[in-house]
């Protein structure tokens, strides 16, 4: 693992990504190595190699949030992971905590239970929302697609205690794949101690040629339905219908490009 150390200008970017105002990237890349990352973009952008085998690393970003107020939902982090492996060492982003003003609006995902970990500084903001991302992955399958991202138990696990500590949780549900990823089992798993949910169908484009094609030489059916368009409109429309009957509280299923809006 490559780790670059730069020192950044600003750290509080505007974004378009619904629901949230600002974005927080204290770093940029992903030990997870997620083979469908949609941030994968950045390799063309840094140059430093694949995605995976490097993390750029904002030094500076504690000191840059300090005594600074932006108004809206700052999400934390668009490009990274701000709980991926190296967080455990440099506790980057728990400085970062540390110093944000308390009265900000913060979104926070990950797919680490090393979130458990900041509790005490979720606890003292104002509005503060901590989301980790399910897909029910495991085994071989996770192996392939996720490599080093915390098992889906331990995800499942650090929902339910954020819920204990009273900290407003969500479960993102992605990337959802046709005959992979099953959104009612997913949901039934979880209803009882998540505040909200997303939901995400597989971005085709952004999760790259190589996913795409490994997607159809193993899993022909799921990629026939996310890449044929009568065959997507019915498995959307499908994904549709279960959230609607399971009841919950849902801010978005994101279909890329844009959402499926619940009637």
């Amino acid at each position: 693992m490559k780790v670059f150390k730069k020192k950044a200008k600003s750290i509080f970017v505007k974004t378009k990504l619904p629901g949230c105002d600002w974005v927080v990237n204290q770093y940029v890349g992903c030990q997870h190595a997620c083979k469908y990352c949609y941030a994968k973009f950045m390799c063309k952008w840094k140059g430093y190699g694949k995605w995976g085998s490097w993390v750029e690393v904002k030094v500076n970003a504690p000191e840059l949030v300090r005594d600074r107020y932006v108004k809206g939902c700052v999400y934390m982090s668009s490009i990274s992971d701000p709980y991926q492996p190296l967080e455990a060492e440099l506790k980057l982003t728990r400085s970062i905590l540390k110093n944000t003003d308390k009265r900000i609006s913060l979104s926070i995902q990950t797919k680490s239970k090393l979130v458990l970990r900041d509790v005490d500084l979720f606890k003292q903001f104002k509005d503060v929302e901590v989301g980790l991302t399910i897909n029910g992955f495991e085994g071989k399958l996770k192996h392939e697609i996720e490599p080093f991202s915390s098992t889906h138990s331990k995800r499942i696990d650090a929902l339910k205690e954020l819920r204990e500590n009273s900290i407003r949780n969500y479960a993102f549900i992605s990337p959802v794949i046709p005959g992979l990823v099953d959104v009612k089992t997913l949901i039934d798993e979880t209803k009882s101690f998540v505040d909200f949910y997303w939901i995400e169908i597989l971005n085709v484009r952004g999760a790259g040629k190589e996913f795409i094609a490994w997607l159809k030489n193993n899993f022909i059916d799921s990629y026939e339905k996310l890449v044929v368009f009568e065959k997507r409109k019915e498995f959307i429309k499908d994904i549709l219908k279960v959230v609607k009957k399971e009841r919950v509280r849902v801010r978005g299923v994101v279909v890329h490009p844009g959402f499926a809006m619940l009637k």
